[in-house]
């Protein structure tokens, strides 16, 4: 249930431990963000995950991406900014993690231009362009490998197009895309 703080803050711990670190969670609202931070931070950091937040920790983005990609095992949550500039190749990132699908917020300044643009084709153009912006973040460079996780069950087919050819798309519960990950980024 996307708007349960409990259950999406499990979430995002059991599939950052799946993975054995190197996870970013995107978060479409800060005070999403911050919920999850508070409910995870104590266990990752027990797990031996260090948990990093834009929004939290007192430093800038970069900075913070920059311990990210320094630290293989640890996890990084943001928003926009973190998702739009984060370059980590390699194991440092293996696993992202959207929170919802990140639709337009309804600004005025967005009212205007969609009605402008063409309706829910426009807001559907953005949200495809965000997500291929986040999935380029996990493929840097050959030899990369990841895994793609949309905990909103509301991501309509449409809308993978914005996945490269050739991305196997899966379409399963939370403890399904846990043990896929597992297998994929963390088998030992």
């Amino acid at each position: 249930n996307k708007t349960n703080g409990t259950a999406v803050s499990a979430a995002y711990r059991e599939m950052f431990m799946a993975a054995g670190g190197g996870g970013l969670g995107l978060f479409t609202a800060i005070s999403r963000l911050r919920g999850v931070y508070e409910r995870i931070s104590a266990q990752m950091e027990a797990a031996g995950y260090p948990l990093y937040a834009q929004h939290i920790d007192a430093m800038d983005t970069g900075t913070l991406v920059d311990i990210f990609r320094a630290e293989e095992n640890s996890c990084l949550l943001g928003t926009d900014a973190v998702r739009d500039g984060v370059d980590v190749p390699g194991r440092s990132l293996r696993l992202i993690v959207f929170d919802r699908v990140p639709w337009p917020r309804p600004t005025l300044v967005h009212k205007a231009r969609r009605s402008h643009f063409g309706g829910r084709a426009y807001d559907e153009m953005l949200t495809r362009l965000k997500l291929k912006q986040a999935y380029g973040r996990l493929l840097r460079r050959d030899g990369d490998q990841g895994v793609f996780v949309i905990l909103d069950k509301a991501l309509p087919t449409r809308l993978t197009t914005a996945f490269p050819d050739g991305v196997e798309i899966h379409r399963v519960g939370l403890a399904e895309a846990i043990a896929i990950t597992r297998n994929l980024l963390n088998p030992g």
